[in-house]
């Protein structure tokens, strides 16, 4: 690990001066990414701002029909939320199925999402549910956060400070982890929301993306049988040792299946 100086701001304002002064300071909130990196001297960062000390990026809320995350929300505290449970159960359920104990009590959704990692649930979820990015300068869109692997909208000094998800009809998550490393090999997420639906696939490629045929076969038919029947290209998905890009391709339309029959 190499030195950096280490910053605690208590204000979103504060910790957006500091990373915009620094172009190589990197902020932290759970850890789960950052500090393996620097303990593998894979980063090298100037500084680190410690973000978990600002209590605008926390708590969870419902305002009208959407449910409003701030971006040091855990996943331990997603998975148990009742304001998450009661809007959209989905997201709840996927909380609870990330990493293990000990990741859920540290990891959180704002650095999930803004690490982009292709294998992330968090990013299926908010691309599936059409949510909004909130940083301190502005509102993304989901269509136009995600840019590919490890990539995002995202511009230096820019901090991610909540995510607004529209609450949906229905939604349902499935995937198919790797039995050694138990990262996603392949998850679907589908939802049924006011402005359409939306068919999300992570983990099988190099980034999360929307799954057109099968969004337009629950369209006309929200049911499993409408997706059973859609492949999958594999073209430009991963391929390994865990698994072929045939492989993933097969995975998504079984996972596709039973991520509809788990929204209902």
């Amino acid at each position: 690990m190499y030195d950096f100086a280490y910053h605690k701001p208590t204000t979103v304002a504060d910790a957006v001066k500091i990373l915009s002064a620094d172009p190589e300071a990197r902020p932290i909130s759970g850890g789960q990414t950052l500090l393996p990196a620097l303990k593998h001297r894979l980063n090298k960062p100037t500084a680190v701002v410690d973000l978990s000390g600002i209590a605008e990026l926390k708590g969870i809320r419902r305002e009208g029909d959407r449910l409003v995350i701030g971006a040091l929300a855990k996943h331990g505290e997603v998975a148990n939320s009742p304001e998450v449970k009661a809007a959209i159960p989905a997201l709840a359920q996927m909380a609870s199925t990330i990493g293990d104990t000990q990741v859920r009590n540290r990891g959180t959704i704002g650095g999930s999402v803004s690490n982009n990692d292709p294998a992330a649930d968090y990013p299926a979820a908010v691309l599936g549910l059409d949510a909004t990015v909130v940083t301190d300068k502005r509102r993304i869109a989901a269509d136009d956060f995600f840019q590919g692997m490890f990539t995002t909208a995202l511009e230096p000094g820019e901090l991610l400070v909540a995510i607004e998800f529209p609450i949906p009809e229905k939604a349902g998550y499935a995937k198919m982890r790797n039995p050694a490393s138990r990262y996603v090999m392949a998850g679907v997420f589908v939802a049924r929301t006011k402005s359409g639906t939306r068919v999300v696939v992570n983990g099988a490629g190099p980034g999360v993306f929307r799954q057109a045929e099968m969004e337009t076969a629950l369209a006309a038919n929200w049911s499993a049988d409408a997706v059973a029947g859609v492949k999958q290209s594999p073209d430009g998905l991963n391929g390994d040792i865990h698994g072929s890009a045939e492989y993933r391709a097969h995975l998504v339309t079984v996972m596709a299946k039973r991520a509809v029959a788990n929204a209902g």
